[in-house]
């Protein structure tokens, strides 16, 4: 007989596989949790910037969403990037409308945590951006960053025009090329046109600069992106 101390042990780490395998399982719509019609509410404006979250954004700015797992460290990288005119985060890539932070973390949304980038194609060069999100965290995990498990901390970009599609899928390939190179895995990114995206709650939004201390998970390869020169046109 196993001693009670250990038979709990036994079922904890039981459960614990069972439920990390679960979070990585992508649901089927008819699964997903139904949401609601109106937005949850969020920050007007940019705890850093003070600029609108929501817009109006200048004349010819550009929008791109990125998913690196948790959306706290990663939408610090981008809104400290030149050009970057407004970042926030939020809920992307599933089927529950208007979900909350737990909906999402339940794993029955669908969704990835996305950051969402406006920026100005005068100032910031979209190339600059690729090459920081695939050099600022690992590409290769499938649905999970790290020790952040699950479907919502998956590796993600979605564009909003045919040329920045075509350069992430460019990015994609030479990058998948670095790394293959160096023994590493194949890239599981997921790159499409953007699906709705639901902002986060406020609490979240720019949550580092409230909270300097607080958690982020971001880890790189360690391996460079060979952009923006070089790279191979993407065949999709």
């Amino acid at each position: 007989m196993i001693p009670a101390t250990k038979e709990r042990e036994k079922k904890a780490m039981f459960f614990h596989r069972r439920n990390a395998a679960e979070k990585m399982r992508m649901i089927a719509p008819e699964e997903a949790l139904p949401g609601r019609e109106e937005p949850i509410p969020t920050a007007g404006h940019h705890f850093v910037s003070g600029r609108p979250l929501k817009g109006p954004y200048p004349r010819g700015a550009e929008t791109c969403f990125f998913g690196m797992g948790c959306f706290w460290g990663a939408e610090r990288l981008f809104w400290q990037q030149p050009g970057a005119w407004v970042t926030a985060v939020g809920y992307q890539g599933g089927y529950t409308p208007n979900p909350t932070y737990e909906e999402v973390c339940s794993g029955r949304t669908g969704h990835a945590e996305t950051v969402m980038v406006v920026f100005e194609p005068g100032k910031a060069d979209f190339t600059a951006l690729l090459k920081l999100f695939w050099e600022s965290h690992d590409p290769t995990q499938g649905m999970r960053q790290g020790n952040d498990i699950g479907t919502q901390y998956r590796s993600a970009i979605y564009t909003t025009t045919e040329e920045q599609l075509r350069q992430a899928l460019a990015s994609r390939d030479a990058y998948a090329r670095a790394l293959k190179a160096r023994g590493m895995g194949d890239i599981t990114t997921e790159i499409k046109a953007a699906p709705p995206f639901f902002f986060a709650e406020e609490y979240h939004q720019q949550y580092l600069a409230k909270n300097p201390g607080g958690y982020c998970g971001l880890r790189g390869t360690g391996i460079g992106c060979p952009l923006p020169n070089g790279a191979a046109e993407g065949t999709g």
